[in-house]
């Protein structure tokens, strides 16, 4: 009589109910639906970045057709752009803090030569005048933009994911499933990327006294 209320199909499927309920109260559904977010917003701060990196190609080729133009100031932009798009981005990078981390300052490295490189053009009439040239660095100025907004969801999406993993009770879960923390972009790059530097080129007057 218990034996045939309690048949082991009932037992199995009871197990599998508690299980699952077990595991909804502990956070395990919100690590996926959150884990997904992070992937998705980063896929976005890639693409943003690639779009980037496709536009420096003809800004540089624009800028060279200026006479007597910094080719030091070229060849730095040409150069963080190479390091940029060598790191390869892959989907497990956002679980790998110091690779992670190599990727954020390299393209700090270029967003800052491109910085530089737009204040230098300041000083080019005929470059301020060159409709192809205004017309890529609007498209720029817009794809900065779009990084940023990206920079913030995936930021705002990493944030929700390390406060599940760190509070309690789904800490446990999350090392029970070893779903680390993951890492993020840093005040100190953010201020990197959303301050280019500013470039002057008047001596100091030490060495023009000189």
């Amino acid at each position: 009589m218990f034996l045939s209320l309690f048949s082991w199909p009932s037992l199995r499927l009871g197990a599998a109910l508690l299980w699952a309920a077990v595991l909804s109260g502990c956070g395990y559904n919100d690590f996926q639906r959150l884990d997904e977010q992070v992937k998705s917003s980063w896929a976005e701060v890639l693409n943003q970045y690639q779009r980037r990196a496709d536009l420096v190609p003809n800004l540089v080729a624009t800028v060279k057709g200026e006479a007597n133009f910094e080719q030091e100031t070229l060849t730095k932009v040409v150069e963080a752009r190479a390091k940029a798009t060598s790191i390869q981005a892959t989907p497990e990078l956002i679980n790998d803090p110091a690779a992670f981390k190599r990727f954020q300052d390299a393209q700090g490295e270029l967003s800052g030569a491109l910085g530089r490189l737009l204040v230098v053009t300041e000083n080019y009439p005929n470059l301020k005048a060159n409709q192809g040239f205004q017309d890529l660095r609007v498209q720029l100025e817009g794809t900065e933009n779009r990084i940023t907004v990206a920079r913030n969801r995936y930021i705002q999406a990493v944030q929700d994911y390390n406060i599940l993993a760190r509070s309690f009770p789904s800490n446990l879960t999350a090392k029970v499933f070893s779903y680390e923390v993951k890492p993020s972009f840093t005040v100190a790059n953010e201020a990197q990327i959303s301050a280019p530097p500013a470039v002057s080129f008047d001596k100091p007057a030490a060495a023009a006294s000189r």
